[in-house]
């Protein structure tokens, strides 16, 4: 695993125990994106943060750059042990690291509507390797609800948005998980005018092309 490193962050606790099957993951993520892709290169942090993760999953990702993104386990949250074996850490792994790739191309965006497209295709991109059902972030709103909560033009185009109410449901305004779903459904809508897609369309695509195409559809 030469181009994916693995960093552990241990000040807050030993990992030792998690050790073996994070490391068995990350391999499995890296050989998936190569069958599409080549990997890029990754430093991978991993680290250990209670109550700081999605607590239906017992972990979360966050990309910072297109070298870099950390993985977060709560060693206490009782769903960490099956989805470090079911192939969730995987997924997980292979979220992140499609944000790195358009990190290096296009960007994850700075606008609502960029950052809709950008989760919608890493989503897409994991379904297109793993065939697994969505996760439960990007089917978390039924079609009615996000039909009554679809932003208006001029937000998608800002910048000055609120990520957090969009995505996370934070101030209780919007859906939890409304972005996920919303950009996990206006990619596939996008993928059934593009099919077969190329590999670098799945990280080069530009924003407004998947957003003509899915918005038509929701």
């Amino acid at each position: 695993m030469d181009e994916w490193r693995i960093h552990w962050l241990e000040a807050e606790g030993d990992l030792k125990r998690w050790r073996d099957p994070i490391v068995a993951g990350v391999d499995e993520a890296r050989g998936a994106v190569s069958r599409l892709l080549p990997p890029p290169a990754l430093d991978i942090l991993v680290q250990r943060q209670p109550g700081k993760v999605i607590p239906e999953i017992g972990m979360v990702g966050f990309a910072y750059r297109s070298s870099l993104f950390s993985l977060t386990i709560d060693p206490d949250n009782p769903n960490l042990t099956r989805c470090l074996d079911d192939g969730t850490l995987v997924r997980q792994v292979v979220h992140e690291a499609h944000h790195c790739l358009r990190m290096a191309g296009p960007g994850y965006g700075r606008s609502l509507g960029e950052a809709l497209v950008s989760e919608g295709l890493a989503g897409q991109f994991v379904r297109e390797l793993f065939g697994n059902p969505p996760e439960p972030w990007e089917c978390a709103v039924d079609d009615e609800a996000l039909r009554s909560n679809l932003p208006v033009e001029s937000l998608l185009s800002s910048a000055d948005y609120d990520h957090a109410s969009w995505f996370f449901g934070t101030g209780g305004t919007r859906p939890r998980w409304l972005g996920y779903t919303l950009g996990y459904k206006l990619v596939g809508h996008w993928l059934t005018k593009v099919s077969p897609i190329t590999p670098a369309t799945w990280i080069d695509v530009p924003a407004s092309i998947v957003l003509a195409a899915g918005l038509k559809e929701i």
